[in-house]
């Protein structure tokens, strides 16, 4: 059998396995540009108009984009969801790798029962687990009125202007910490045990082999649950929203910007207006994610 036809039936082989692959890969690629691509090349050409009263829709090219990024309620929204990212990531990322590394060290069935419990909330719709909190936050019906009474002290005002802050971090990382936690604690369970043995016998601590063993070698897991959470806290906008039925003097309809541009497109008709925004915050996020991604990829082992 000559090497000619060993090639060529090779090439017969990759193609047909290529076909399959196309095929198997179709359904979902209809599906991502039916509704992902389309509707963002959709909104991108609906935010290039202005429309007025006199001359209706009106081609305006980039300048929603100029008027956006000197929008000073845009801005101010923008600041409020990066201050919460400042504080929201590292809160959830430390409690995920803090959980992950102790549940990996558990040798018994408490191990499964904790994965599930600390899991539970992601679980939960985001939509009722901010209902829920509302009402755990409530100054009238919340649980903390009861406990607070037992001792002669009024509640704490968690819905209050100086308390939403506070609420709205809890909310997030109780919602989101155990699926993070999750994702660190499959890359923990990829690692050889070999190593550990060998740092035992080194004379290594459970703690300096969690430190020093443990931590480095998820790094890209790290990178991945960060880039995740950046994208999440960015485009803040369901915990907002639910709660604030019952905190509208804390929370204005412009509280974060994906806020904002639902109420220029819903109560105030400004479709084109509130395209643009949605598409400047996408950009912001995508900004956000890629100087990240360059600034741990080294640290992470992640190549070019």
């Amino acid at each position: 059998m000559s090497a000619k036809y060993v090639s060529a039936k090779r090439r017969r082989r990759l193609s047909k396995d290529n076909l399959w692959g196309w095929f198997f890969t179709l359904p979902f690629g209809i599906v991502f540009i039916v509704f992902l691509v389309v509707p963002l090349v959709y909104a991108f050409y609906v935010s290039l108009f202005t429309y007025t009263q006199v001359r209706g829709s009106v081609f305006t090219g980039l300048e929603n984009y100029r008027r956006a990024f000197s929008d000073p309620i845009f801005l101010k929204g923008m600041g409020r969801v990066v201050i919460y990212t400042l504080v929201m990531v590292p809160i959830q990322l430390g409690l995920a790798l803090i959980l992950a590394l102790v549940i990996d060290s558990m040798m018994t069935r408490l191990a499964s029962a904790s994965r599930l419990l600390f899991f539970l909330p992601y679980a939960i719709p985001v939509v009722i687990g901010a209902l829920m909190w509302g009402f755990i936050y409530s100054k009238n019906l919340g649980p903390f009125t009861s406990i607070f009474a037992l001792f002669g002290r009024q509640p704490p005002d968690f819905l209050s202007t100086n308390g939403i802050f506070g609420a709205l971090v809890n909310m997030v990382t109780w919602q989101w910490t155990g699926y993070y936690m999750v994702i660190l604690y499959s890359a923990l369970r990829a690692i050889p045990h070999d190593l550990y043995e060998s740092a035992r016998l080194d004379g290594a601590s459970e703690l300096q082999i969690a430190v020093r063993i443990k931590t480095p070698m998820i790094s890209s897991s790290l990178v991945m649950v960060t880039i995740f959470s950046l994208i999440g806290t960015l485009q803040f906008y369901t915990e907002p929203m639910v709660l604030r039925n019952n905190a509208n003097s804390a929370i204005p309809p412009e509280y974060t910007p994906n806020m904002y541009a639902q109420a220029l497109a819903f109560n105030y008709n400004q479709i084109n207006y509130s395209a643009t925004i949605s598409f400047a915050l996408g950009l912001l996020v995508v900004i956000f994610s890629v100087i990240f991604m360059r600034v741990t990829r080294k640290q992470s082992g992640l190549g070019d």
